[in-house]
């Protein structure tokens, strides 16, 4: 191939790998995926308006949570482009606040495989081998990597570690990562999560504890040491509401029959305030560095009172 040929293709490929437009409030892009840089999926890149560029600022990650299972990738898209674009979502109104910016990943989740619950990060997903769906983590830091990359060349300078936050399976999927990659979070915000906190513990009262209960596998299944002090460091901030009744815990695409039986003889059935109380004590004398909340009056969602707690959280540690 000669030169000219190869310049028009290097074109080609960038006008592809990026598609970006204006929305109220910043700008979004539309990243393609790049197999070849680690990730297999496309992800939504939010930059707000007024955002700085004098300091190294902290990227915003929320994971992509469709709330249902499709087989049709541009469902995912629509709706990861609304959690991208919408301050409705915790991760945009924390970006638009903070003016950072925010990455939005656009995993699947599969309605023909629906026992592979991708958006919580299950044990089911990160045991995939040699299919699109392996080792989403890694994807999804590969995204991280690129997209600081791609801010760079804007003239924004980003830390290499990041907040996550999350509602509901995607909150589930942020306190999984934290656990599995605690030097890549600088915070993590999490809530709606089922009562249940991945525990940094391999066993309790001789329960072993495999992921996403805790970490007794995580060598065999990571080909890693879980890093229990890397994790207890980092700020934590997880949230139920008091009327949630929103368990995952009962159905097969979030755990299997074993997973459940663990869960509910080390945690409890109920998942309040049995539950979430027990993962809260788990916490505190594990001494993770975790704040928790209980809003009285809601169930599962996230209004803005909650929000503004968030973002008061990040603040605390963004400077």
């Amino acid at each position: 191939m000669n030169l000219y040929n190869t310049v028009l293709l290097v074109l080609a490929s960038l006008l592809l790998a990026s598609c970006n437009e204006r929305f109220a409030g910043g700008e979004i892009h539309l990243i393609d995926k790049v197999p070849e840089k680690g990730f297999k999926y496309p992800y939504y890149l939010f930059i707000p308006d007024n955002i700085a560029d004098d300091a190294a600022m902290t990227m915003i990650v929320e994971p992509n949570n469709s709330g249902f299972a499709s087989d049709d990738l541009d469902k995912h898209i629509e709706k990861a482009q609304r959690i991208a674009t919408l301050d409705f979502y915790t991760g945009n109104y924390v970006a638009r606040n903070l003016q950072l910016p925010l990455l939005v990943p656009v995993f699947p989740r599969s309605e023909s495989e629906w026992q592979i619950y991708t958006h919580a990060l299950d044990r089911d997903v990160m045991l995939q081998k040699d299919t699109d769906t392996e080792r989403l983590d890694l994807q999804l830091l590969a995204m991280v990597e690129d997209a600081r990359e791609r801010l760079m060349e804007m003239g924004y300078k980003t830390d290499e570690q990041f907040f996550i936050t999350g509602f509901s399976a995607s909150g589930t999927f942020a306190n999984r990562f934290t656990g599995l990659h605690p030097g890549k979070v600088k915070a993590v915000a999490a809530g709606g999560i089922n009562g249940l906190l991945f525990l940094p513990l391999e066993e309790i009262n001789e329960t072993k504890l495999t992921y996403p209960v805790g970490t007794f596998d995580f060598q065999e299944v990571f080909g890693k040491t879980f890093n229990a002090a890397a994790f207890k460091e980092i700020p934590q901030f997880y949230f139920m509401g008091a009327l949630d009744d929103n368990d995952a815990i009962p159905f097969d695409d979030a755990f299997d029959q074993p997973e459940r039986e663990v869960i509910y003889q080390i945690l409890g059935r109920e998942m309040q305030p049995l539950r979430w109380e027990n993962c809260q004590r788990i916490y505190n004398t594990e001494g993770v560095n975790a704040q928790f909340r209980t809003y009285e009056g809601i169930g599962h969602e996230q209004p803005d009172n909650v929000k503004d707690d968030i973002l008061e959280f990040f603040k605390t540690i963004q400077p």
